[in-house]
């Protein structure tokens, strides 16, 4: 689709003609063995089904199947991945006073307009060699998907430059929540919301459910899309990504919103 090789036409022309990002075409997915890989998709799976699996029950599965791994190669893996395993927190724990600890601000806060509450995170993307991090900003009113983008590595500048669009083309958010990730409790995450007035909202710690708007966006990307195909290249998925959200956005219809669209809940076209 690209010619890198084409005289007449820059890389930069060519991708604004077919209206591709840019920076895809640069991104390569992260590599590992053959056996890791097909743990990790295995991982990724499961992750969707049992998010309360454990480090020992997780190897136990894998012996089963007739992977031989040892818990310092799992655990590696899972942490690769950004594996957050849900369950129950001791009351006992004392959470240390850090100057970067959010309270969670969606407990019974009612959602009623759109850019009142954005999610965001952060998952792993199996391809055929390799894989990606997909990120992504949902609207948690309407469920619209704001701003998303991939890349080989998890870096807080990514993140924000994702973010910084997103107020661009749709407007500044009241709230932006996010789990307790480094990308999320970062000096550059955390000084751009404060310098946009955007107030800070973050999970409990062990508590995926506290971001279960977006963790059902991860599982519908999934299942509808990326398990369906095999990516060769970050051009692939992301062109691949841009269909699905397009798809997700303007015509899915979803059940929580009366059966219409993310599009017109947020655009105010709702029935």
């Amino acid at each position: 689709m690209i010619e890198k090789s084409n005289k007449t036409l820059s890389i930069t022309k060519q991708c604004d003609l077919l209206d591709v990002n840019r920076s895809s075409l640069y991104y390569t997915p992260s590599c590992e063995s053959d056996e890791n890989l097909r743990i990790m998709r295995w991982l990724d799976e499961q992750y969707l089904e049992h998010p309360f699996y454990g480090v020992k029950k997780l190897l136990h599965q894998l012996f089963l199947l007739g992977f031989f791994v040892n818990p310092k190669r799992l655990r590696r893996l899972m942490k690769v991945m950004n594996w957050k395993t849900l369950y129950p927190q001791k009351s006992t724990t004392k959470v240390d006073p850090k100057k970067y600890k959010y309270p969670y601000l969606l407990r019974n806060l009612k959602i009623e307009r759109p850019n009142q509450v954005w999610a965001i995170d952060i998952t792993y993307i199996p391809m055929e060699k390799g894989f990606m991090y997909l990120f992504a900003i949902i609207d948690v009113y309407s469920r619209y998907v704001v701003g998303w983008s991939v890349s080989n590595t998890m870096t807080a500048q990514w993140c924000v430059d994702v973010i910084e669009q997103a107020i661009l083309e749709h407007g500044k958010p009241e709230i932006i929540n996010s789990d307790q990730g480094t990308q999320f409790t970062s000096d550059i995450y955390i000084d751009f919301l404060k310098e946009n007035d955007i107030r800070i909202s973050m999970d409990g710690k062990g508590r995926a459910i506290d971001n279960v708007f977006i963790e059902r966006l991860w599982r519908s990307v999934k299942y509808e899309h990326i398990y369906l195909f095999v990516y060769q290249t970050g051009n692939e998925l992301w062109c691949g990504l841009k269909k699905y959200f397009h798809f997700y956005n303007q015509k899915r219809l979803h059940q929580n919103l009366n059966y219409q669209t993310p599009y017109q809940y947020y655009y105010g076209k709702a029935a």
